[in-house]
């Protein structure tokens, strides 16, 4: 008898893990762990302020770029552009956000005038010098400014995607050229969490 009693704790614990679904395999990098990629409040493109933390519920992408960008930000956004026309029905539930890291330069007018042309739900972000260093900041993004041909400034800064899950938590880290494919396993999988 006494035997059964000890067996019985140990009984419970392995019925609870063996009912405990297991954690999703992920095909991009799980951040899950970091205590950093916050909330934040910026201004959209459409105007207004946007809270990030007012689109829980969603799985979010933050991309860190700016409107000229000669390399990096146009395929990347074109590449959330296909994640979010194949989610179909469940688009309405995938929000993605460019903040720029050249607020000088990338008004809402300009945001505007690029944000939109690779999806009509994305939304562009900016504010001022120190907001936008905040951000960054908090979600550890680089951004250099140098002068490049013919006396322009670009920027070198880091070229991949951010996504947060439905309950506001930064979840995922999407390496700069991963294939729309393995994105848009990652954002089901997101998506089908509980918020």
């Amino acid at each position: 008898m006494q035997c059964a009693k000890a067996f019985l704790p140990l009984l419970i614990i392995v019925l609870a893990a063996a009912c405990t679904p297991p954690a999703p395999v992920f095909k991009t990098t799980d951040i899950s762990k970091v205590p950093w990629g916050g909330d934040f409040e910026l201004s959209a493109h459409s105007g207004g302020r946007i809270k990030s933390s007012n689109l829980q519920g969603k799985v979010v992408a933050i991309f860190f770029g700016f409107t000229h960008c000669p390399d990096i930000c146009s395929p990347t956004l074109m590449r959330l552009a296909g994640v979010t026309r194949q989610l179909d029905e469940s688009a309405k539930d995938f929000q993605v956000l460019f903040v720029t890291v050249d607020p000088e330069h990338d008004t809402p007018e300009q945001l505007a005038d690029f944000v939109p042309k690779f999806h009509p739900s994305f939304i562009g972000l900016t504010g001022n010098a120190q907001e936008i260093d905040t951000v960054k900041r908090e979600f550890k993004v680089a951004a250099d400014h140098r002068q490049g041909e013919g006396g322009k400034t670009t920027i070198d800064h880091t070229g991949g995607v951010f996504i947060k899950d439905r309950r506001g938590k930064l979840r995922l880290y999407v390496r700069e050229g991963t294939p729309v494919e393995d994105i848009l396993h990652d954002v089901r999988l997101l998506l089908a969490e509980r918020a």
